[in-house]
């Protein structure tokens, strides 16, 4: 077992994270998200202005230190692999220092990816090539930071085969959506349920459960021994959470990491992103004043790729006629000409019209807003053209009877095909 004073030697970490190869798993539907993700993976989904989802897990390496990272795409990955050219892939391609896309391909017989556990297994001459002694392996469709660096440390620290990276949520969050899990005193895990409708509470917190970040740190040759032992069983589904985890806690050192900011002790910001809800609830938090996920950090930067653009611009200054944005972020290339944003997130290279207001909206990528439009509590998918004088997120059935969808919670999502805008081909 490792000294643990070694622990907090900064050289001691690096060399860990120069010893890991990251695998990100970014071949996810996305289903939850209904139209948003009819002709994109998850992980390439826009967030925060200017990023894509992918590009979180993919800059917590880079700051991290882990510089070998391989991507596994899968479900309609144009868009996500072309994001993936222009802004990551322009590493220094060497031993060393690498971002690998790595489509489901058919390596091993004639499947597709069935499941997260297969994802790896069938890519495992690629992974030993770079014989790394640990494999980190990555959910592609989280919003957070992390320093992966102390998760290597804590591995090692606890002598485990395997860690999860796990955070505490709400038990009504939890269930039915994601991993949860029953650690004993010293963190190891001990039980492990994938997505149960009624998960275990934690011991002297009631409400609360231990839920899988969907972050696994392994020991090499022990996650060779287990992806193949899955390949190998009848009946598995080939998956991290419902097969591989469960089998494995009884006989082998399987540990919690407890997600927490490192300066304050306290939970750390960690969002899923899988419902519409959730999607618009996470990009109206980063228009508050002090939001908790803190996208000016200098020290831990969000990488992505950016055309070249103009500035913002607010045009007119007129008593009815006002360019103007007030609680919102907007993104270069936008002009807010004679039209009112409030408390919204305006992405790049937008048009918001005269006498228009948007207001507690989240508006993807090369929208036009005409003029005298109202669009209330809404996400606008990429490159619609609202009609002038179109009202959205006002009345419900009427968002409904026009073939929008309208969440749970009220949100409308409005796509370029719903408005009869084909920008895809179809047949």
């Amino acid at each position: 077992m490792t000294d643990a004073r070694q622990v907090d030697d900064g050289r001691y970490v690096s060399r860990l994270t120069r010893d890991t190869v990251a695998l990100i798993l970014a071949g996810g539907q996305g289903s939850r998200l209904h139209e948003l993700t009819t002709w994109r993976a998850k992980p390439a989904l826009h967030f925060g202005g200017k990023f894509r989802i992918i590009d979180f897990p993919l800059s917590n390496c880079i700051n991290s230190g882990i510089r070998r990272i391989g991507v596994l795409t899968q479900y309609k990955a144009h868009s996500l692999i072309r994001h993936l050219v222009q802004a990551w892939t322009r590493f220094q391609n060497t031993d060393r220092e690498f971002v690998e896309i790595l489509p489901a391909s058919q390596r091993v017989g004639g499947e597709w990816y069935r499941g997260t556990a297969d994802a790896v297994y069938q890519n495992l001459d690629i992974i030993r090539t770079h014989a790394p002694s640990y494999v980190l392996i990555l959910a592609g469709d989280h919003i957070y930071k992390m320093d992966y660096g102390l998760l290597l440390a804590h591995h090692t620290e606890v002598d485990a085969d395997m860690t999860i990276s796990c955070i505490e949520v709400p038990v009504e969050e939890a269930a039915g959506q994601l991993g949860v899990m029953t650690a004993d005193e010293n963190g190891r895990i001990i039980g492990f349920d994938e997505k149960p409708e009624e998960p275990n509470e934690i011991p002297g917190k009631p409400g609360y459960c231990l839920a899988s970040m969907g972050n696994y740190l392994f020991n090499t040759e022990f996650l060779y021994e287990q992806v193949i032992k899955d390949a190998d069983t009848p009946g598995t589904q080939h998956d991290f959470g419902k097969n591989v985890i469960p089998s494995i806690i009884r006989d082998y050192r399987v540990y919690a990491y407890p997600y927490r900011d490192p300066k304050t002790g306290e939970q750390a910001y960690w969002r899923d992103v899988g419902t519409l809800d959730a999607f618009w609830e996470a990009n109206m938090e980063l228009v508050s004043v002090t939001p908790q996920l803190n996208m000016y950090d200098r020290q831990w930067p969000i990488t992505t790729y950016q055309w070249q653009s103009a500035p913002a611009k607010f045009v007119f200054d007129e008593h009815d006629r006002r360019g103007e944005a007030i609680q919102s972020m907007v993104s270069g290339d936008c002009v807010i000409s004679g039209g009112s944003v409030r408390g919204s997130l305006i992405f790049s290279r937008c048009r918001i019209h005269s006498y228009s207001q948007v207001t507690d909206s989240v508006v993807l990528p090369d929208v036009d807003v005409g003029e005298r439009c109202k669009i209330n509590r809404a996400i606008i998918d990429r490159g619609s053209v609202i009609e002038p004088g179109t009202e959205i997120g006002l009345d419900q059935d009427a968002d409904r009877e026009r073939g929008f969808r309208v969440s749970s919670k009220g949100i409308t999502l409005v796509t370029p095909d719903m408005l009869g805008q084909q920008l895809h081909f179809t047949r």
